[in-house]
């Protein structure tokens, strides 16, 4: 493994609507007691990571019945150098479809990363993850 990546920051998994959101959240809140990390979105639109310990399960809503990949959107490694993570990447012929960028998302509490997109060896979305306010 290159000495960039620290492991998986997070799971992130979409939910259709609103409605698919409010049983997501009862489940990892109420049934398995994991804390609400950060959320953002709007009343139609909710968003929310949860905390496992060591990582994350994010959560999107969106009007959209199925992905390509299935529930699971993505999973994140953390890592300390995305553009690192990149250039690999590049360098082995996969595609880089977004970023790097740095992103302020909008959330309680407020958060700023650095982030981007690759598509894997079977077409798997692996998004590699930067912290920027510890």
């Amino acid at each position: 493994m290159k000495d960039f990546i620290q492991g998986i920051e997070h799971v992130c998994i979409k939910c259709k609507n609103k409605e698919e959101f409010t049983k997501v959240k009862e489940f990892y809140v109420t049934t398995l007691g994991l804390d609400i990390l950060r959320s953002w979105g709007d009343d139609k639109h909710p968003c929310a990571t949860f905390d496992t310990g060591n990582g994350g399960i994010e959560v999107f809503t969106e009007d959209i019945d199925d992905l390509p990949q299935g529930t699971i959107r993505h999973f994140a490694l953390a890592t300390n150098d995305v553009d690192g993570c990149v250039d690999a990447v590049r360098k082995a012929g996969y595609p880089i479809t977004k970023g790097p960028n740095n992103v302020n998302l909008p959330s309680n509490p407020p958060y700023s990363l650095r982030m981007a997109f690759c598509i894997g060896p079977v077409g798997e979305e692996i998004e590699f993850f930067q912290e920027l306010n510890p």
